[in-house]
C-alpha cells in the first residue's frame, strides 16, 4: 500500500459493505438485538460527529473501556473515522491500572460501559487534566450519555484524511511479564490481517456468523469479532457476558455460529462441562485457538466431540493478530503450523542469526501488520523492533517438514543439569492426564541450590487434589519425559493467574516460588 495514499481503516470497513449492497444485512448481534450494516454506518457517522462537536481533534487519543456490544464497534470506528486514535483497554482492569494507562496515553476522553463507570471515575480523578467521560449503555451522573449523543447528532459525512502507516489505534500489551506497553498500530494493519489471514487461511466469507470467546478489547478478539467479519460482510455475535461454558453453549445452540474463536483454557473448560452440545446442535465449520499453545489432548478430544478440527495459531500484540497457523486440512498436532501468507519467520540465536533447522531459538517475524512502535518506551522499542523484524520473545524450533513447534517464552526457559527444559513440553504432558484441567510450569531453586521444574496444577471439577494425585502426575511424567524434565514440586491451585486475555502470568507464579511458606508443596 502506497504510504502517501489517503486511507482510513474505519471508512474502508464500512464503505466496502455499503458498496456491496449489504445495507440490510446483519453486521452485529448483541445482547439487545441485531444491527444492519446500514444501522452500523449511521451510528458511526453520528458518533463521529458527536466526538468532533465535543471538541476532540484529529490524532488525540480516546480510551475505550467497553463491554462487548454494539457500542464498542460504534465508538472504535467513529473515532478512527474522525482521525482520532482509540486506545483499547481491558474491562477487567483496576482503577490503578486504568490510571496508569490514562496518564501514559494522555487520552483526552474515555468511553466506557455504564457498569464500569465507578472504576473509570476513580482512575480519571487522578489525572492532572481530567478527561471527558462518556457512558455507554445507560445514564451515569457526571458523564455524557453515548446514546443521547448519537441521537442528537447529525450523520457526519466527513472522513478524516489519514494515511496507511500513521497511527490508527493502540492496544496495551497484556502484561504477562509486568507493566503493559502501549502498542501503536497503523491503519494499514487492519486490512492486512484480514487479507493475509482471515480470508486466505481461515476462509471467512459473508455467509459466516462469527463468535469469539476472546473479547473485543483483546487484539485477538478485535480481529475475530470486528475486523474480520466487517472485511467480508459477515455477521458478528457479541455478548457482554463472560465466555463461561453455559454462555458459550447457549450461543452455539441459539445463534449457530459458523466460526468460533477461543483460547486453550476455554476449550478445556468447555470439554469438561456437563452440557456439551451434541454434534447436530453445532454449526461451526471452523474452530480457532490462539493466545497460548493448544495442548494435543484438547485438540484431539475436541475433534472427537465435534468432528471439526481446531486451527491453532500464534499472534501477539505487536503483530495484531495471527501470523503462524495450522491450516484446514493440514493440522499437525503439537505444532503451531506454518507462516501465514505475507509473513516471514526466522528462528534466531542470541545474536539474531538464524539457527539450524531443528535447533531451538527465538522466533522473529516480519510482516505487514507489525506495530509502529511502543509509546514512550525507548528501551523496549530497541529490544523488540529490529529493522523489519519483530522479536516475539517465544522459543521455537522448525521441524524437518516446516512446521513450527513452541518451546516456551524466552524468559520462561529452564536450565536443569546444564540442559534446557521447555515449560510448554512439561505442561503438555501434565495436561494429558485425565485429572488435570490446566497446568503451568516455572523454575524453582531447591535446598540443594539447583533449579528444577515446579508445576502449578488445576484439577478438573470433582477431582481431589492431594498427594496421591501429585504422585500419579509424577508417575505419568516419568513415563513420558527424561528424568531432568520431571516436575520436582507439584502445587495445586483453584485457578492459574491470567491476564484479561487468558494468558498465564508466569511471572506471578515465579514470585510465589520465592515464598516457600505460601504454597503447600508436594515434593518428589
Amino acid at each position: 500500500m502506497d504510504r502517501h495514499a489517503v486511507y482510513n481503516a474505519a471508512a474502508d470497513l464500512i464503505d466496502r459493505n455499503l458498496a456491496a449492497g449489504r445495507e440490510a444485512k446483519l453486521a452485529f448481534i448483541d445482547d439487545n438485538g441485531g444491527y444492519s450494516y446500514a444501522a452500523l454506518a449511521d451510528r458511526v457517522a453520528r458518533f463521529s460527529r458527536a466526538l468532533r462537536d465535543l471538541g476532540l481533534r484529529q490524532e488525540e487519543r480516546i480510551l475505550l473501556c467497553l463491554e462487548d456490544g454494539i457500542d464498542f464497534p460504534t465508538a472504535f470506528l467513529a473515532a478512527i473515522k474522525a482521525g482520532m486514535v482509540p486506545v483499547v483497554v481491558s474491562t477487567m482492569l483496576t482503577a490503578d491500572e486504568l490510571a496508569y494507562m490514562l496518564a501514559d496515553s494522555r487520552a483526552r476522553a474515555v468511553v466506557t460501559s455504564a457498569p464500569l463507570a465507578d472504576t473509570i471515575k476513580a482512575a480519571a480523578a487522578r489525572q492532572p487534566i481530567a478527561p471527558l467521560l462518556i457512558a455507554a449503555g445507560g445514564a451515569v451522573s457526571d458523564m455524557a450519555d453515548m446514546g443521547e449523543l448519537i441521537s442528537a447528532s447529525e450523520p457526519d459525512s466527513e472522513v478524516a484524511i489519514t494515511h496507511p502507516y500513521e497511527p490508527c489505534f493502540w492496544q496495551y500489551s497484556s502484561g504477562t511479564t509486568g507493566r503493559p506497553k502501549g502498542t501503536v498500530h497503523a491503519h494499514a494493519s487492519v486490512r492486512a490481517i484480514a487479507d493475509n489471514y482471515a480470508i486466505p487461511v481461515l476462509g471467512i466469507n459473508e455467509s459466516d456468523y462469527v463468535f469469539s470467546g476472546a473479547k473485543l478489547f483483546f487484539g485477538y478478539g478485535l480481529g475475530n469479532a470486528l475486523i474480520f467479519p466487517l472485511a467480508v460482510g459477515a455477521t458478528s455475535i457479541l455478548t457482554s457476558e463472560r465466555p463461561v461454558p453455559p454462555v458459550v453453549f447457549r450461543v452455539f445452540r441459539t445463534l449457530q455460529p459458523t466460526i468460533f474463536f477461543g483460547v486453550p483454557s476455554l476449550y478445556s473448560a468447555l470439554l469438561a462441562a456437563n452440557d456439551f452440545p451434541d454434534r447436530d446442535e453445532l454449526s461451526a465449520r471452523r474452530y480457532v485457538s490462539a493466545a497460548e499453545p493448544l495442548p494435543e489432548r484438547i485438540a484431539r478430544q475436541w475433534f472427537e466431540r465435534t468432528g471439526v478440527e481446531i486451527l491453532d495459531g500464534l499472534g501477539c500484540t505487536e503483530m495484531l493478530h495471527i501470523f503462524l497457523s495450522n491450516r484446514p486440512g493440514d493440522i499437525r498436532y503439537g505444532t503451531t503450523g506454518k507462516p501465514v501468507p505475507g509473513y516471514s519467520l526466522k528462528i534466531a540465536d542470541d545474536e539474531g542469526y538464524p539457527v539450524e533447522r531443528g535447533a531451538i531459538g527465538e522466533l522473529w517475524v516480519s510482516g505487514p501488520s507489525s506495530a509502529l512502535f511502543y509509546w514512550n518506551d525507548r528501551e523496549n522499542n530497541r529490544q523488540r523492533f529490529m529493522g523489519r523484524w519483530t522479536r516475539t520473545n517465544d522459543k521455537y524450533y522448525e521441524d524437518q517438514d516446516g512446521y513450527f513447534v513452541y518451546c516456551g517464552r524466552s524468559d520462561d526457559m529452564l536450565k536443569v543439569h546444564g540442559m534446557y527444559v521447555s515449560p510448554a513440553e512439561v505442561e503438555a504432558v501434565l495436561i494429558e492426564h485425565d485429572a488435570v484441567l490446566e497446568a503451568a510450569v516455572v523454575g524453582m531453586t531447591g535446598e540443594d541450590g539447583l533449579q528444577a521444574p515446579k508445576a502449578f496444577v488445576v484439577a478438573k471439577p470433582g477431582v481431589r487434589a492431594d498427594a496421591d494425585l501429585a504422585e500419579a502426575l509424577i508417575a505419568h511424567a516419568e513415563r513420558r519425559l527424561p528424568r531432568f524434565k520431571w516436575p520436582r514440586w507439584i502445587v495445586f491451585l483453584d485457578e492459574l493467574p491470567k491476564t484479561s486475555s487468558g494468558k498465564i502470568q508466569r511471572f506471578k507464579l515465579r514470585e510465589r516460588t520465592k515464598d516457600r511458606s505460601r504454597d503447600m508443596l508436594v515434593e518428589i
